[in-house]
């Protein structure tokens, strides 16, 4: 495999399916209700305002990185205090396990009832939906330290603290920017349920509002914008792994 193809297969691939996918439309004479053509899509995304797509776009992903931000700052030092206690570890796993097992628009309903239609109930379920891999994987990263290195701070008398934060932390550094990885798109389908059930604006509001009036090239922008999102904020994510914590990354081969 040449140099070119290796670096832009992935780009190819995507352009042979958008081929593809035109090509079907035009030959097999799909409906654009039933599945619209990529240039029908291109066209839809010129035929709504550009303020439209930004203002909607900001709405949902102020929820998205709100939503996150809090899940984080919550499930790190939470995986500590689990790792730390069994009885409690024993006590809130099970819990959460149980609020992971409950399908997320089951309950997206009552927490809008309960705490209104704002943005506080989407923030809410951006976190309920981002907080188990987050929790699970820092404590399996925190967990995976090999046990000389504990017995050797214990040995040095150092606290508990200073433990965490010089030997299990940085050890987990690649657990929890893993799970990093698959919550941050988790808080975009989290804030799109989110506005299925209760919104004005946002991404997933546009797309229940375009596929009610079977605008449906028009949803499929909104869905793109939404993958969009979903890509950049991984990458986001892996630009902090490579820049900050290149050392944790296995050697390339």
């Amino acid at each position: 495999m040449t140099q070119f193809a290796k670096r832009y297969a992935a780009a190819i691939t995507l352009i042979l399916i958008v081929v593809a996918w035109e090509a079907a439309c035009r030959g097999f004479s799909i409906p654009p209700f039933v599945l619209p053509r990529p240039s029908a899509v291109a066209a839809a995304a010129a035929d709504v305002p550009l303020q439209t797509w930004l203002v909607n776009l900001w709405a949902t992903l102020e929820v998205v990185l709100i939503g996150f931000a809090i899940s984080f700052a919550i499930s790190i030092p939470l995986a500590m205090m689990l790792v730390n206690s069994p009885l409690m570890s024993r006590t809130v796993v099970p819990l959460l396990v149980i609020i992971q097992s409950t399908p997320i628009v089951a309950i997206a309903p009552i927490l809008v009832v309960s705490l209104g239609a704002g943005m506080m109930p989407r923030v809410v379920i951006t976190c309920l939906i981002t907080f188990f891999p987050l929790v699970v994987s820092t404590m399996t990263g925190l967990r995976a330290v090999p046990e000389e290195f504990i017995e050797l701070s214990r040995s040095l008398k150092a606290p508990v603290l200073r433990q965490y934060l010089q030997i299990r932390l940085p050890y987990s550094v690649p657990y929890i920017l893993g799970a990093a990885k698959v919550s941050v798109t988790l808080a975009v389908i989290g804030g799109v349920v989110a506005e299925f059930v209760a919104a004005d604006q946002g991404l997933g509001y546009l797309i229940l509002s375009y596929t009610s009036l079977f605008k449906l090239a028009h949803a499929f922008v909104a869905l793109l914008i939404l993958l969009c999102i979903s890509l950049a904020l991984y990458q986001v994510v892996f630009i902090v792994e490579r820049t900050f914590f290149s050392w944790s990354l296995p050697p390339k081969r």
